[in-house]
């Protein structure tokens, strides 16, 4: 019997990285479940246990190289192999620039930018020894094509995630590696849901109201686009960055 495809998801733990790999699992995936936040992280190995699925648990802070490198280890000796990576990992501090010291812009850098960098560097040799694998990048509408007041240093990290999203493209290509990101837009997560660092409840139900599709986007929306660029229906699509904003970027003008 052959072995389900397997997963790793850093940021696991909580909104979009949690609905990913709960997708990933209802998928039959192997779902290796990563985050810093040791009981959420575990609540999502436990859900998908009872619902059926395979996942495991690691504490990972993506700023440690051995802590990462381990974990694709570790995935890929109980596993076998490793499949995808959803780099998904990432925080978003609100910061005016003259407030903004190097060691605040450095730990935005290093999360959301070097951390995709880390994963996918450790993840890359098993998948090319293996003539397949897929790559997910968490980017933003943000890193995109919006600036965001005393948010520069997310939105350089999120820009720089689409530049290595396309340069890892063609490097990775010719080992069976597509690279693909996701740029998602007001979704409702934690991360917008707070008034210190983001648009707060009340904005982010603002926020429909210049929606085209007239609702704030759900963690699930973008799961399921990570889903499809990890599957062979998406296998002749690499250093692409996919919108996942209902239509905020096209209809807001």
């Amino acid at each position: 019997m052959s072995k389900p495809p397997s997963v790793l998801i850093t940021g696991a733990g909580i909104g979009i990285g949690r609905a990913t790999a709960h997708a990933f699992a209802r998928a039959g995936y192997a779902v290796m479940v990563t985050d810093v936040l040791e009981n959420e992280g575990r609540a999502v190995v436990a859900s998908i246990k009872a619902s059926g699925g395979t996942a495991d648990f690691r504490t990972v802070d993506v700023t440690s190289t051995a802590a990462v490198d381990q974990t694709v280890a570790d995935a890929e000796a109980i596993h076998g192999r490793l499949d995808c990576v959803v780099a998904n990992a990432g925080i978003a501090h609100r910061v005016p620039l003259d407030q903004m010291s190097d060691a605040k812009w450095d730990e935005t850098m290093d999360i959301d930018l070097k951390g995709v960098m880390r994963v996918v560097r450790a993840a890359a040799p098993g998948m090319a020894r293996h003539g397949v694998g897929a790559v997910v990048a968490l980017s933003s509408i943000m890193g995109v094509a919006y600036g965001w007041s005393e948010h520069a240093h997310y939105s350089a990290a999120k820009a720089g995630v689409v530049g290595l999203v396309r340069g890892l493209a063609v490097e990775l290509a010719s080992g069976g590696i597509r690279v693909n990101g996701i740029a998602p837009g007001y979704i409702r997560t934690a991360q917008a849901l707070s008034r210190e660092h983001s648009l707060g409840p009340e904005g982010l139900e603002q926020a429909a109201s210049f929606i085209p599709m007239g609702r704030v986007g759900e963690p699930e929306d973008v799961a399921d686009v990570a889903l499809f660029l990890a599957s062979g229906a998406a296998r002749y699509i690499t250093g692409q960055v996919i919108v996942v904003d209902g239509g905020l970027l096209v209809g807001r003008y």
